[in-house]
């Protein structure tokens, strides 16, 4: 992409792609304009056109007249054809034949499927075991964030469901949770992506700099955030500050790299505070007006040095000091973090408050360049309090809690406790788990604890059930019944992961998958008749969503986010309005709409946050919180410190003696994503075999090559 975005814009020939039209005629192809989230594996949905011929899906070209991705695909988007054609897919209902894992199945039909999931379900009842002795669990998030909790809570009335981690949550929620306490709501950097116009808008200005941490965007393209977005704003003018043990892209053009031990992350950022609080570099406005427990904080980080950062980090102190001031200098600064903040450190909550606290004091927070607060487009925010809203109130009150493995404070995810899971599974108590149902999920390949102690969980539970594209190692370990799921161009749908409002477009089928949706209504209609009265088919599920009807409203109808009382679209007087379309209307006006909420700067200064429609922040002072009471609730400890790994260098030196390396696993490939895509040919032909990467030094010493 040229720099001058409107130029870019300019150049586009509108009628050759067909402008305002959502499905055309080239030759002997239908092309559909559209989004998608499942091929890619990732949390966006970019704009593509889907050639089919037959019925049948042929080709995938990005959109140029597409606002969020411009037309720029990755590898796996455009080797959707590939996924979606792939003879490994489940074409069928089956059940298990023989043992488990032994991989011998009898082909079914959908309704002897549904057939003997009412029966589990009616013999559960019938043993006296409540429904929350049934859990759902789901992959990684994307394109049924909301499926999931809605399936569980609605259709087997649970509020158990989850991402089934079975230790912690390694992914995306330490940053979701570590930023709402001190900030009241999640910080993005802003490329101008909640803009229509983009980078022409006149309100938006190009980030002076730019700290990637520990994340690499243009491989993972993770939490609604595309690479190129940042690499364009490089071209612009940004300079980089690149956090990361290995020289990655971002790093090789960057005024710093800092390539830090790992597990060391916090170490840095505390000192950094040390520094910008200590020399004066901070935006005095902002934090007189907007900032709470500033001096508080600035004593506490007295003691975390760039000397002591050094001796942990193992970067120079100059570099810590340098860096530092950089990007405290720089009047419009942007922290682009990743998967590094929640996994690779003990200390995940107090690394993202710390780099809030960066944030806040330098300024950049609300300013264009800088961080934006974000909601999901139009207050759409279904999610894992749909399972509450649903479920059986006995089985509620029952849901899995942090409580149930020996922790204090109040839960603050609304997913089910993953560690309370896995103790249940491994003790039958506080209860037993009866059904698991795994929606798009796969224990034994994802990034769940290690395989054998998931097998063990799993292989104890009674009746278990997958819902897949493929058949997958999990499913052949423990299910006694799988079902084909459809791809994200096999089904209609749509999906809000912060803007714009994106909807999924059907184009073709495949054998006899189906969509979350469609299993979703079959099975309610068998399992909640009374309430599934009001759906007849997928496209109104769709639409409650839109509606917000999944949500859990308080007696004013103001919306909650998950466990929290929290939304702006209640409040007089804000521009913050509700989905003005349903699926088909946003289908036609060619899938996507922007909200005008999330475009707009300043918003704390315009009591657009607080509940209360008062300027403020949305935490209980109303002000960004240096040291966050709702820490202290969820009985966190409000200072961030500095908690060394179990094992290290300097808690373990008699192990590190014997076993010098760390292993840092998790690095993102421009083929893979987790566990998905090998079955890919192109993914494959591009990298073939698990790669493993050593320093040049230590390479040499151990005499390791290539081969």
């Amino acid at each position: 992409m040229v720099m001058d975005y409107k130029k870019y814009l300019d150049s586009i020939d509108r009628k050759a792609y067909h402008e305002g039209e959502w499905q055309w005629q080239e030759g002997e192809y239908t092309v559909t304009r559209t989004y998608n989230y499942t091929g890619p594996g990732c949390h966006n949905s970019c704009g593509i056109l889907l050639y089919t011929k037959d019925g049948k899906l042929e080709k995938i070209e990005g959109d140029p007249l597409d606002p969020f991705a411009n037309g720029k695909l990755c590898m796996r988007c455009l080797a959707i054809d590939e996924m979606v054609n792939s003879p490994l897919r489940l074409k069928y209902p089956m059940k298990r034949a023989g043992k488990l894992g032994e991989n011998k199945w009898e082909r079914i039909t959908w309704d002897e499927a549904l057939d003997i999931v009412e029966a589990e379900v009616k013999k559960l009842d019938a043993e006296g075991y409540g429904r929350e002795s049934i859990v759902v669990g789901h992959g990684t998030g994307r394109n049924i964030s909301w499926q999931g909790p809605f399936l569980a809570g609605s259709c087997f009335g649970t509020a158990n469901c989850g991402g089934i981690y079975f230790s912690g949550w390694s992914c995306y929620a330490p940053r979701i949770c570590g930023s709402i306490a001190p900030l009241g709501d999640y910080p993005m950097v802003d490329a101008s992506q909640n803009h229509p116009d983009r980078y022409a808008n006149s309100e938006w200005k190009n980030p002076d700099v730019l700290v990637v941490w520990g994340n690499e965007p243009l491989k993972s393209n993770a939490d609604g955030f595309l690479g190129h977005w940042l690499n364009l704003c490089v071209q612009r003018g940004t300079k980089i500050i690149s956090i990361d043990p290995v020289l990655t892209w971002w790093g090789a053009r960057a005024e710093y790299w800092l390539p830090i031990n790992v597990g060391t992350d916090i170490c840095l950022a505390l000192a950094w505070l040390n520094v910008i609080m200590n020399e004066d570099l901070i935006d005095h406005e902002f934090v007189e007006k907007w900032v709470y427990c500033y001096d508080e904080l600035k004593e506490h980080v007295q003691q975390f040095t760039p000397e002591w950062a050094a001796e942990r980090t193992g970067l120079a102190v100059e570099d810590i000091v340098g860096s530092a001031r950089l990007y405290a200098s720089a009047d419009a600064g942007a922290i682009q973090w990743g998967l590094a903040f929640d996994a690779s450190t003990a200390s995940s909550i107090h690394l993202v408050q710390a780099v809030c606290a960066l944030m806040a004091i330098c300024g950049n927070i609300e300013k264009p360049g800088t961080h934006v607060l974000m909601h999901t487009a139009f207050d759409i925010n279904a999610g894992y309090s749909t399972a509450d809203l649903y479920a059986r109130p006995s089985a509620r009150e029952k849901k899995f809690k942090k409580a149930h493995v020996g922790f204090e404070g109040k839960d603050f995810m609304g997913m089910a406790n993953p560690d309370a899971m896995a103790h249940a599974l491994e003790t039958g108590k506080p209860y037993p788990i009866r059904i698991f149902w795994g929606q798009s999920c796969n224990q034994i390949s994802g990034h769940e604890e290690p395989a054998p102690r998931a097998y063990k969980y799993l292989k104890q539970v009674p009746f278990i059930v997958y819902a897949d594209p493929f058949l997958t190692p999990s499913a052949v370990a423990f299910a006694d019944l799988v079902l084909p799921v459809a791809m994200s161009c096999e089904r209609d749908s749509a999906r809000t992961w912060w803007t714009p409002l994106r909807a999924m477009k059907k184009v073709t089928s495949y054998y006899e998958a189906k969509s979350d949706e469609e299993i979703i209504l079959w099975l309610g209609k068998r399992l909640n008749p009374e309430l599934f009265q009001k759906w007849d088919t997928p496209e109104d599920i769709i639409n409650e969503f839109l509606k917000t009807g999944f949500s859990i409203v308080d007696e004013s109808g103001k919306v909650q986010r998950a466990s929290r009382q929290s939304s702006a679209t209640a409040i007089e007087g804000t521009i913050y309005t509700k989905c003005p379309v349903d699926h088909k209307e946003l289908v036609e006006i060619g899938g996507c709409l922007f909200d005008e909420w999330n475009g707009v700067y300043y918003k704390h200064e315009k009591g657009m946050l607080r509940p209360d429609g008062l300027p403020g922040f949305n935490t209980p002072t109303g002000m960004i919180e240096l040291v966050p009471s709702t820490f202290v609730e969820w009985g966190i400890p409000p200072y961030p410190v500095y908690t060394p790994v179990s094992q290290s260098r300097d808690t373990t030196p008699e192990v590190f003696e014997e076993y010098p390396f760390y292993f840092i696993n998790g690095t993102r490939s421009y083929e893979y994503f987790h566990t998905e895509h090998r079955q890919s040919p192109t993914m494959r032909e591009f990298h073939p075999e698990p790669i493993v990467m050593v320093s040049p030094e230590t390479a040499e010493e151990y005499d390791l090559r290539n081969g």
